[in-house]
């Protein structure tokens, strides 16, 4: 069988905002049993059925790269994660629900990786202040999704989704709150599981289909990794 074509994916967000145990979960839909802090960056890959159910189906593989959410100086973190944020055809921002800051950081995650060969800057987000003209140009698709639902009292939840609800329109982007240890809200035919769908079909419509002239660069990780299918990937 002919080698599936492919999209790379980055997944970002601070530490502790539950980016591996949601790649394991998309990944193999099941619950990540012992989590751990992700040092550098570690790739999984989900096999994605473009426009499943039509005459354009066709299979796709979809690499998932959990970058290292490690805080420290502007300079010296973003140095190190650089590397990762070549020829990326869809970003995922991920962010804790139950963790103010981490949605307010996704700002400065988002503008890190979309302008990765620009000066490293301090805060990015100002009083809740948010600049839309940065993003003015951006081609990338983003998906927007909340962590640890589940820890959210019934009596608060209603509250902390408006507070995040923002986020997604500034980012011009779709919305996903959900659990990760539980795969039940990624069940086939739910609305989340249409909107990751739509999501990727997006991301490889942009990669492989674009017909605007902006079409997003490829890449090639076959010449890199020896030209195997490569499962699981860890850098340091």
């Amino acid at each position: 069988m002919a080698a599936l074509e492919r999209v790379k994916v980055l997944v970002l967000g601070d530490s502790g905002a539950g980016k591996s145990s949601l790649v394991h979960l998309l990944c193999h839909n099941q619950m990540l049993g012992n989590p751990s802090w992700t040092v550098g960056c570690s790739v999984d890959v989900r096999i994605h059925d473009y426009k499943e159910g039509t005459p354009e189906e066709k299979t796709y593989y979809v690499e998932l790269w959990d970058v290292g959410g490690s805080v420290g100086s502007a300079s010296s973190v973003k140095s190190t994660r650089v590397v990762f944020y070549n020829s990326v055809n869809g970003i995922i921002l991920v962010h804790d629900l139950t963790n103010k800051k981490s949605s307010q950081n996704l700002y400065r995650w988002s503008l890190e990786a979309l302008n990765r060969d620009a000066a490293p800057s301090g805060v990015l987000v100002t009083n809740g202040d948010y600049d839309r003209e940065q993003f003015a140009d951006n081609q990338i698709p983003l998906l927007v999704i909340g962590t640890k639902l589940d820890q959210i009292p019934e009596a608060k939840r209603n509250d902390v989704l408006t507070r995040t609800a923002f986020l997604a329109e500034d980012f011009s982007a779709e919305e996903i709150n959900l659990d990760c240890t539980n795969p039940r809200y990624l069940a086939a035919g739910s609305s989340n599981a249409v909107k990751l769908s739509r999501f990727f079909d997006k991301v490889i419509e942009k990669r492989y289909f674009s017909r605007d002239g902006n079409q997003i660069p490829g890449f090639s990780e076959r010449k890199r990794f020896g030209g195997g299918f490569v499962k699981s990937l860890h850098y340091d």
